[in-house]
């Protein structure tokens, strides 16, 4: 019966001494951990035993050893809850891994702190695209090590709360370094457009280096320190940046929202240009599902933006047609509205490839019946940019019938439609609208200036002569001509020297030739101080067209000794 007895109680002993070890086992591990903590934190309070940082070059190993002791304690901890949960070294561990997770976030307080530069978010994109691993990227790997031991201890919490306090100021005092200045709707309808350009400018220095350097550098650093855990990590990102990037980029909205001139389309379409440019890496930075109010603000803003750039357009073309001065330019010149127009133009081509994306497809002009000024082929783009010059050369033409004077009226639209023909020529306009399209308007050009040339010169040449009185007669009438009509173009002007140029030598040749055929031809009888010599002709036509007024006369009595 004893025997019996013995040998029924056995396994009962058995597994009793299996749990006894196992228990045993267990503690010594807590044991183990504690003497590598009890190191650097003493026994009875949670104060470094050392000056020195755990996490320093020549304590790294020891404190691989440390996070590893912790590590272990945590493991060991779990195993006794589920051997003996009321084990009295139980309550002692997590004692010991309290303030274990204390000393932790001392150093890790310290190490965001004391490695400020290194841990910048510009410093840490530009390592980022350099790939390089160098003695400045350890604070990164230090802090990770704390993160993901304090997270997988139960305390990643309180790790993350130390780290969004310190990362959200440094993305605050960045932005503020940067000159931005969160405004509110209502303070960016009330700028001056001084100030509001200012601020615009600051905008776009501000926005570029916080997508590709703040915000992004952020975005790594706390992808990297929290990478043991998806929660956190996006927590830590969103918590950190969303307030600001939230106020940074509501100002595009902002702007495009307060009142619309013509002259702000060129900075609304920098915003535009800049947000669009920069939206690949700003849905790649703000990819998380809590900061996806990012990426809803940039595409209304993006839509806004577009609606105020048309507006724009609208009333750019809208202030062409209500100009409506009577005033003439005295000496035929270029009109200030042809200036005005044209050089707005010239820089709306400057952003040819942001407005192809904002003009509709299905916009369309009702051009006059006939005009060919941009076909059914032609891109909006085209077409828009097509219409606003039509609509300038209107204007343009309405105003030369205010001229008394048809030849100043004809050099008044010379001057205006060439001066549209070089700028398209010599910028961008170039490629928006077409070669045929100059081709056409250089036609133009030539047929006014043939016209002008007709009109002022044509009568200067006539003549029937059968004797050398006849002779002198012609030259007498010749020169009385001629000084007439150098009197009403003296003060004219044509601006473009290349034009001027060609206007003279079209002159020249269709007068000189022919007169000094004549003039040497009928010399006899010409020693007299009658008229004009030939090399008079082309001296006072070199002096046309400058506008300088010159003597506002001529001699009507010339020497003629070189033809003697």
């Amino acid at each position: 019966m004893v025997l019996f007895a013995l040998t029924s109680s056995s396994p009962k002993l058995k597994q009793h001494s299996h749990r006894s070890f196992s228990e045993s086992l267990i503690e010594d591990n807590i044991e183990d951990a504690a003497t590598i903590i009890h190191q650097w934190i003493s026994p009875d309070s949670s104060s470094f035993c050392c000056t020195f940082s755990l996490f320093s070059n020549k304590n790294r190993e020891e404190a691989k050893r440390f996070i590893g002791a912790v590590t272990t304690l945590h493991s060991t901890m779990t195993k006794l809850v589920s051997v003996n949960p009321s084990s009295a070294k139980l309550i002692r561990a997590e004692s010991l891994l309290k303030i274990s997770m204390n000393h932790l976030s001392k150093e890790f307080y310290r190490i965001l702190k004391s490695n400020r530069r290194y841990l910048d978010p510009e410093s840490v994109s530009v390592r980022s695209r350099n790939s390089s691993r160098n003695d400045d990227a350890e604070a990164m790997e230090d802090l990770k090590m704390i993160a993901d031991c304090m997270t997988s201890s139960g305390y990643g919490k309180e790790c993350f709360k130390i780290y969004k306090k310190i990362r959200k100021s440094i993305i605050v005092e960045a932005l503020e370094n940067l000159g931005f200045e969160n405004l509110t709707l209502s303070q960016v309808q009330k700028l001056e457009w001084e100030v509001m350009e200012k601020k615009v400018r600051v905008w776009l220095r501000t926005v570029r280096k916080a997508v590709t350097t703040l915000f992004y550098g952020e975005r790594i650093l706390s992808d990297h320190v929290f990478s043991s855990s998806a929660a956190i990590r996006e927590s830590s990102f969103a918590e950190i940046t969303l307030q600001s990037a939230l106020a940074l980029f509501s100002f595009p909205g902002n702007m495009a929202k307060s009142r619309k001139t013509p002259e702000k389309i060129f900075l609304t379409l920098d915003v535009y240009q800049s947000i669009v440019e920069l939206t690949p890496r700003i849905e790649e930075v703000f990819s998380y599902d809590s900061t996806s109010s990012v990426k809803s603000l940039i595409a209304g803003a993006v839509e806004s933006l577009e609606e105020a750039v048309i507006s724009m357009l609208d009333e750019f073309e809208s202030s062409i047609s209500k100009e409506s001065s009577k005033s003439i330019i005295s000496n035929g010149g270029i009109h200030q509205l042809t200036r005005y127009v044209m050089n707005y133009i010239v820089f709306l081509a400057d952003y040819s490839d942001t407005l192809a994306n904002i003009i509709p497809e299905t916009s369309s002009f009702s051009l006059p019946e006939g005009d060919d000024e941009a076909t059914s082929s032609s891109s909006p783009l085209a077409k828009r940019i097509s219409w606003l010059i039509l609509f300038l050369l209107c204007k343009i033409d309405a105003k030369s019938r205010l001229y008394n004077d048809v030849a100043l009226s004809y050099l008044f639209l010379i001057n205006n439609l060439n001066y549209v023909v070089v700028k398209v020529r010599t910028s961008n306009l170039k490629e928006v609208l077409s070669e045929a399209w100059l081709e056409k308007h250089e036609g133009k050009v030539k047929k006014y200036v043939a016209k002008f040339e007709e009109i002022v010169w044509g009568e200067v040449m006539m003549t029937s002569v059968a004797t050398e009185e006849e002779a002198e007669e012609f030259v007498r009438r010749f020169s009385d001509r001629f000084e007439e009509a150098y009197k009403r173009q003296t003060g004219w002007v044509v601006p473009d020297s290349k034009l001027r140029d060609e206007i003279k030598v079209s002159v020249a040749t269709m007068l000189i030739p022919a007169y000094t055929e004549f003039y040497e031809k009928y010399r006899v009888g010409l020693w007299k101080n009658v008229g004009f010599g030939p090399d008079d002709i082309g001296n006072y036509i070199s002096d046309l067209y400058f506008g300088s007024g010159g003597s506002g006369s001529v001699s009507s009595v010339h020497s003629s000794d070189s033809y003697v």
